[in-house]
């Protein structure tokens, strides 16, 4: 509470302030930072949110995204804004590393740095630093920090609405046992506050292009079932995400395909990028098996108990041999 009385005496004054959400920003980061931003226009302050590259399509209806600064798309208006920020938010994230580009323009900031984040093993880069590991997403987080600033009056249809698709989407539809009865609750108000549950989710989940749809069916055509570990995985390559006209998105959600297969507690998606020459790796779990803990181990990745990521500089066939091999070691693990 010292900290948030602190934070409330840096607010009572207007203020440049850029929100930063992490790379490849999913649903979560775009809610908490658009959130976060509309609540400090509403106070007065020269907000802006600067992601560090593009967001998926079915993103791009939610209140204020045109205002979005794109890092990868306008590199000299998000390093302006950064540099004459004083306050700076990173949301959905918890080192700078996964801020892309625009690591070396934060670090070099001498703004005030506000973390909201989710995730484990927070680094220290910030003044005031919000971190909950077992929050269901950092929209929840912005909602919980509203509310200890005094100020979830403030919070209207828009805000709402933004903050709902973050917590939608980071807790799979509310069915992760992140999900807890307070989230529920804060589900409750926001619907209060004006935010449309049945049409966000049409927005984010029912709008599926022809070649997307086309792209899951390869996608499940590849999944390959590993009973032994009761693990899953699936592989794309760059060849099929052309063939299907692949855009930002377009596999979100494939990963929990696998884990859906009956007896499945391990599931792993493998997509190739040519153009970082890496293969980009989702992970995701049941019950207790620790894919953070895979995820930092062998893919310089991390995340959650249940969800992570990471990435593989071998080639798609041979990450998928290496992810078979490494399997042995948490057998035990997997069979519990």
């Amino acid at each position: 509470m010292k900290e948030i009385e602190r934070l409330k005496e840096i607010l009572g004054s207007t203020k440049k302030i850029v929100i930063v959400p992490h790379k490849s920003p999913d649903g979560d980061a775009i809610g908490s930072c658009l959130g976060l931003h509309l609540y400090l226009k509403q106070k007065g302050h020269q907000s802006s949110v600067v992601a560090p590259n593009d967001y998926p399509k079915f993103l791009k209806w939610l209140p204020e995204e045109d205002t979005i600064v794109n890092f990868e798309k306008d590199h000299e208006k998000a390093e302006n804004l950064i540099e004459e920020a004083e306050l700076v938010f990173t949301l959905d994230f918890n080192h700078l590393s996964r801020s892309g580009g625009l690591e070396e323009h934060l670090s070099k900031s001498d703004a005030t740095f506000v973390m909201i984040d989710h995730h484990q093993q927070p680094d220290d880069y910030a003044t005031f630093t919000y971190s909950d590991a077992a929050m269901s997403s950092t929209c929840e987080m912005v909602f919980h920090f509203l509310k200890k600033l005094g100020e979830e009056e403030t919070i209207n249809k828009e805000i709402a609405t933004c903050l709902y698709v973050g917590i939608m989407t980071d807790t799979g539809s509310f069915r992760f046992a992140s999900t807890t009865s307070t989230t529920h609750r804060v589900i409750a108000t926001l619907i209060d506050k004006g935010a449309k549950n049945a049409s966000i989710h049409q927005q984010v989940f029912d709008t599926n292009s022809y070649e997307r749809m086309q792209l899951l069916g390869v996608a499940l055509n590849n999944m390959k079932v590993l009973p032994k570990y009761k693990t899953a995985y699936i592989t794309l390559s760059q060849k099929e995400l052309d063939t299907h006209k692949f855009k930002k998105g377009d596999t979100e959600g494939f990963v929990n395909y696998s884990l859906g297969v009956e007896g499945i507690k391990f599931a792993a998606i493998f997509i190739e990028d040519a153009e970082q020459e890496i293969i980009k790796i989702s992970l995701r779990s049941k019950g207790d098996f620790d894919v953070n803990k895979v995820a930092r181990e062998h893919f310089d990745g991390g995340g959650h108990i249940n969800a992570a990521g990471g990435k593989s500089e071998k080639d798609l066939k041979e990450t998928a041999i290496y992810f078979e091999s490494i399997l042995e070691a948490y057998k035990n693990e997997l069979q519990q």
